[in-house]
């Protein structure tokens, strides 16, 4: 039953940002179990993700940009006839501290990780309303939303936000349409290493979480698959956070350090 329950043979799934990443390790999952994967970006990949054989379909869009999602949604159910699944992946940002960045990049980042998300969720709300079966849309979050985050306080605030978000959009959309979040902590992606440096600092973090690695790209797609499935048909509204136990206390270290 639970084999049958993570089939998404004949569904369609939309990955925002899915060329790369986390975003490509949620395509490749859903790949794997069967379904339509579409993948959108501004720009085409020079590979696009693929499982068993199969290869997810590359859309261009910009997902900031009104008049492109507008035609992303219009090609979509021109070529499919349906959407099951919306992955809201797109998002990111560079680290700069708070007080050093210009209003004009806190309000792109805003944009981006919040308002965008948005915009993407509304388009296929539309279309999943008139499907029989409904649809999950499915956003991505983060570990910044819950704890501080220097370096990256307005995406932090904007992935906040989102948490904010989504327990409305279940409430409006119910019971069509499930809108459910999967937050990640730590992900060693491609670009790790321009985060946390070579193989010892990215060692040297992974030591950090008590599951003693960080996530993987294919832990964010299972994850994404089991919450976009019946599985999880009750789950709306909700969080499903993947930290790998969260962040050992400071406090603890340092107490540590001194008994020593």
């Amino acid at each position: 039953m639970a084999t049958q329950n993570l089939d998404f043979t004949g569904k369609v799934v939309l990955v925002t940002g899915g060329t790369k990443g986390v975003g490509a390790g949620i395509a490749q999952s859903f790949l794997a179990a069967g379904a339509r994967v579409l993948v959108c970006g501004r720009n085409a990949p020079e590979a696009l993700p693929h499982a068993d054989g199969r290869q997810a379909e590359f859309l261009p869009a910009d997902v900031r940009d009104a008049d492109s999602l507008a035609t992303l949604f219009a090609v979509i159910e021109e070529r499919c006839g349906r959407l099951d699944v919306v992955i809201n992946n797109a998002g990111g940002s560079p680290h700069v501290l708070a007080g050093e960045a210009s209003p004009r990049f806190h309000e792109g980042i805003i944009r981006l990780n919040l308002i965008a998300p948005l915009n993407v969720a509304q388009h296929a709300n539309r279309l999943m309303q008139r499907q029989e079966q409904g649809g999950v849309i499915v956003f991505i979050g983060s570990i910044s939303a819950l704890r501080p985050s220097p370096g990256t306080a307005a995406y932090g605030a904007a992935k906040a936000g989102v948490l904010a978000l989504v327990t409305s959009l279940a409430v409006e959309w119910a019971p069509k349409v499930r809108v459910v979040t999967v937050s990640p902590g730590l992900v060693r992606t491609e670009q790790a290493h321009l985060h946390y440096g070579d193989e010892a600092g990215i060692a040297a973090v992974a030591g950090t979480i008590p599951a003693g690695r960080m996530a993987s790209p294919e832990d964010i797609g299972n994850a994404c698959l089991y919450i976009a499935s019946p599985l999880a048909g009750y789950a709306s509204g909700c969080n499903l956070l993947l930290h790998g136990g969260g962040e050992s206390p400071a406090f603890l270290a340092a107490a540590n350090s001194a008994h020593q």
